[in-house]
């Protein structure tokens, strides 16, 4: 069962009543503690996409990376056109 931590945070009364408009009445989540942990969740992926473009993007120079890429295509091309859809 997972276990629940009590908190209290000081926020701004506008963000107060926003957390409260998506779970009464947009149903966001069952509770306004649902609502935050769903906005804490996407703020979390927001970063760790970011941080995994920037990854992907700083690869894309590097020409260690690019040549085991280009060695790993080569050896498993047979293999995708034996698995891979036409």
């Amino acid at each position: 069962m997972p276990s629940r931590v009590k908190r209290t945070y000081n926020l701004e009364a506008a963000t107060v009543r926003r957390v409260r408009e998506m779970a009464e009445r947009y149903g966001v989540a069952a509770s306004q503690d649902g609502v935050v942990e769903l906005a804490v969740d996407e703020l979390e992926r927001r970063l760790r996409d970011e941080r995994e473009a920037a990854a992907w993007e700083e690869a894309a120079t590097d020409p260690g990376f690019q040549a085991e890429a280009d060695e790993l295509e080569v050896a498993y091309r047979s293999a995708d056109r034996e698995t891979w859809p036409a």
